[in-house]
């Protein structure tokens, strides 16, 4: 016992100094129940494949999935024009919205589908996500109180008032606790939640320094779009039933070496179909082969592009037009399929000297050259004639695929910024709709007792679905999602639990509430229950506390003799209540990362309004349920 609890206290230490990572202490904290032979291997790695831990990496995924197809976008949209910029009004739509939603959905999930929405918000808003991202993991545990299902403490209440009945512990003719008994409950918890954390998250959730600019070098897509000025070079043709060009590949017709024009990508109808994307974006490969309704993308001097397409019977397709049914009219780059880079060349490069069009560039690695920054120049025509000058910077595009690989030829050049990272914040927009269409269906599965599928069931399929549709570009960029810092945090802190129930550590909690309170009256005894499992639930999940206290509560008013049903909501709200730490429970890991939280926040914030619940419930739940 006092072994498990040096190891605790110890790691209760290290989180609240903050010197050593959070993952990092709760493995060793695991290793060191493992070595001590406190747990055996299997106990000790339980955590690791509990099904909540599992259902947050899906949950990652998902909320992914939700960010990229820019869903979060434009639901945060839609809450803006309500809020505003009013750091307040957001705060209070964040706190409601997320409530409503907790009462139906596990506040795991609620957490889940909300972080995106929010950090979207609090981007469009030019306010700081740190003060909105924990007060939104608060939320779904005071939402979670609403209502029977809303959090597991409310169900294990349930159950045990409901076998003392039936064991005859307790009267029969106490009242049952139904689905909306929760509500009174639910609401006072969060009204003080709100007027508490207003002033708290101001205080002590200030913006981290650089918090607002985490670019860390390199340019955005569209600021290359911008300084290279390929928007001003931008030309479309489209081709014709009567168009030359059918049937002919892109190296048989020669553009650039008869009309100097740039053959920058084509796209393609696909069908069409308004729930996903039907215009597929090709590099204008040599061996592409034209048909009826392309429509090829040229750079180069328009009085060039026109000769070209009046020489081919192509229609020069104006702002006004539509190229193809359902896409944009306007001439623009879009970096759904294919990027573009910068690369330096280096002064030992082999290219030194050489001509653009004698580098091989297209021939190995299918990448494009669309133009050449010089000495504060930038060369856009005429390209393929250039000879490489050292230190030139070449702005190439071709698939993400394709600029990923241009980092192995380190020698000759460096690639500039982080394009694939760039890649990753393209929003997927016409994914959006099924993105839309997966959250929903998850959230049925989850809530409708009539669909056997368990929660963490409709969340990995979920996960999947998002991969599977597009909605996540692929299954690393679905890996890249996950937090694995914060999954490794609770599922390396679980067994903790396991190890304090095991070496009696809670039962003698238990036993000295029971023998140094149950005599007391009510109200001291239910202040003893509420805080000592507030306390508990700091280090135990949740679910574990309730059912370790709430039989102890049922106890405690049994021998007071008064009615249980307030000591057993004491219980729930205690257990449920927790804001004190970022792994107790899975809504405060959720947000730890992105937030940029340390534990020492969560004290800040967390244990004060932790505190002040306490308080208010001790005198309120007698108010509700008379002893």
């Amino acid at each position: 016992m006092l072994t498990t609890v040096i190891i605790l206290l110890i790691s209760a230490a290290l989180f609240v100094s903050g010197k050593v990572r959070s993952d990092l202490v709760a493995l060793c904290a695991l290793l060191s129940l493992l070595l001590c032979q406190i747990l055996n291997p299997t106990e000790a790695l339980a955590g690791f494949s509990n099904t909540t831990v599992i259902m947050m990496v899906g949950l990652f995924i998902v909320g992914g999935g939700i960010f990229q197809t820019g869903l979060a976008k434009m639901i945060g949209g839609q809450v803006i024009k309500l809020a505003g910029t009013s750091e307040t009004r957001l705060f209070l739509l964040v706190m409601l919205v997320t409530a409503a939603i907790g009462g139906f959905v596990s506040n795991t999930g609620t957490v889940a589908l909300m972080l995106p929405i929010v950090v979207s918000m609090a981007a469009y808003a030019g306010t700081s996500a740190r003060r909105l991202l924990m007060p939104l993991a608060f939320a779904s545990s005071m939402g979670g109180m609403m209502t029977l299902i809303g959090t597991p403490p409310n169900l294990i209440i349930q159950e045990t008032l409901a076998n003392a009945k039936a064991n005859g512990l307790v009267a029969s003719s106490l009242p049952d606790i139904g689905f909306f008994t929760f509500l009174p409950v639910g609401v006072i918890t969060l009204v003080v939640g709100i007027l508490v954390l207003m002033p708290l998250t101001k205080i002590f959730l200030t913006p981290k320094a650089g918090e607002k600019s985490s670019k860390q070098g390199g340019k955005s897509l569209n600021e290359l779009v911008k300084e290279y000025g390929l928007a001003d070079n931008l030309f479309r043709v489209h081709v014709t039933e009567a168009s030359k060009v059918i049937g002919n590949t892109i190296i048989d017709l020669d553009i650039y070496r008869l009309y100097g024009v740039n053959v920058i990508e084509l796209r393609r109808s696909a069908g069409h179909n308004k729930f996903v994307r039907t215009v597929n974006q090709q590099l204008a490969s040599p061996t592409l082969v034209l048909q009826q309704g392309d429509v090829i993308y040229l750079s180069g001097d328009i009085d060039k592009v026109q000769q070209f397409a009046d020489d081919y019977t192509l229609r020069l397709i104006d702002n006004h037009t539509d190229e193809i049914e359902g896409s944009s009219s306007n001439a623009s780059l879009d970096f759904y399929d294919i990027g573009i880079a910068e690369i330096l060349i280096m002064p030992s490069s082999s290219m030194t000297g050489r001509k653009i069009m004698d580098i091989g560039l297209r021939n190995k690695f299918n990448i494009n050259v669309l133009g050449i920054r010089r000495d504060g120049e930038y060369l856009l025509h005429n390209l393929g004639a250039e000879k490489i000058h050292e230190s030139d910077v070449l702005l190439v595009q071709g698939t993400w695929k394709d600029i990923a690989r241009l980092r192995s030829e380190s020698d000759n050049w460096v690639v500039l910024g982080e394009p694939l990272q760039e890649a990753a914040k393209v929003t997927l927009d016409y994914k959006a709709p099924v993105a839309a269409l997966i959250m929903v269906a998850m959230i049925m599965m989850m809530c409708v007792d009539s669909i056997p599928v368990a929660p963490v069931t409709a969340v990995l399929l979920a996960s999947v679905m998002m991969v599977i549709t597009g909605c996540v570009r692929s299954v690393e960029a679905a890996y890249k999602t996950i937090n694995w810092q914060t999954i490794v945090l609770f599922a390396a802190m679980l067994p903790m639990s396991t190890a304090l129930e095991k070496t009696g550590v809670s039962s003698a909690i238990a036993e000295f509430i029971v023998n140094t309170f149950g005599g007391s009256s009510p109200h001291v005894a239910l202040a003893a229950v509420y805080f000592a499992t507030s306390i508990m639930t700091i280090f135990i999940s949740n679910t574990v506390t309730a059912v370790l206290m709430a039989p102890i509560a049922l106890q405690c008013a049994v021998g007071i003799g008064v009615s249980p049903i307030a000591f057993l909501f004491a219980v729930s709200v205690a257990a449920s209540m927790c804001f004190a730490s970022p792994f107790s429970t899975p809504p405060n890991a959720l947000v730890l990362p992105a937030g940029q939280y340390t534990f020492m926040d969560f004290i800040k914030v967390g244990l004060p309004l932790q505190i002040l619940m306490g308080i208010v419930m001790i005198f309120a739940l007698p108010l509700l349920f008379a002893f």
